[in-house]
């Protein structure tokens, strides 16, 4: 990857995550997709495949969701949802085909297998936590959490899967693990912080394993 658009996804990053100490900036959101576009303008030149251009528009469609939970979370936390939801569909779309991990042969198999059974267990037991706050939002959020956990399996299973998919799906799902406890649960101190900082490096991570694999050492 350009050391150039890595610092300036890192500086960008850095920017936002430092304006959510004051009060919000008149059109904050076009600061919080700044690091996106970022990756964004780094994949294009190597979407040489559909499966690449579909990981694009999940990038896309990710930022949709940070432009809806930023102008009004309140208002718009549905439709944010909704976009996350669509870019992690794209995401796993990206991911396949997957290795066989009922297969005995495979290498992998006990690794894979309990590192499956950690990502359901812990999607269980998250939802538990945040189902009596959910309200009329108990549906889209099983089903956002069903599908959060589900690409992070696919990117552990994936046959193209390496240590940048595997940490992209994990922080994914810590960042938004957090913003489910913070809004349903309890308050986290500096949520905000932790939430973007998880976020972007996910978002990092899975660009990099998605584009860069091959061409950068793991």
């Amino acid at each position: 990857m350009n050391n150039i658009y890595i610092s300036f996804f890192i500086a960008f990053s850095i920017i936002f995550i430092g304006s959510t100490l004051f009060d919000p900036l008149p059109y904050s959101w076009i600061l919080k997709i700044s690091p996106l576009a970022v990756l964004v303008t780094i994949s294009l030149p190597h979407a040489q495949t559909t499966k690449h251009k579909l990981f694009i528009a999940g990038l896309v469609f990710s930022s949709f969701g940070d432009i809806f939970l930023d102008v009004n979370r309140s208002q718009f936390f549905i439709y944010g949802l909704g976009s996350f939801l669509t870019a992690h569909i794209f995401y796993m779309i990206c991911f396949a085909p997957l290795s066989n991990i009922f297969s005995s042969s495979n290498p992998q198999f006990k690794s894979q297998l309990l590192a499956t059974l950690g990502f359901l267990v812990f999607g269980l037991v998250m939802f538990s936590y945040i189902r009596p706050g959910l309200g009329e939002l108990f549906l889209p959020v099983l089903i956002y959490m069903s599908v959060l956990m589900l690409m992070g399996v696919f990117a552990l299973l994936s046959k193209k899967s390496n240590l940048w998919l595997i940490l992209g799906g994990v922080s994914f799902i810590i960042s938004d693990s957090i913003i489910g406890i913070d809004k349903f649960y309890l308050p986290i101190p500096n949520a905000g912080i932790l939430i973007m900082l998880s976020y972007y490096f996910a978002q990092f991570s899975l660009v990099r394993g998605m584009f860069f694999v091959t061409r950068d050492s793991t």
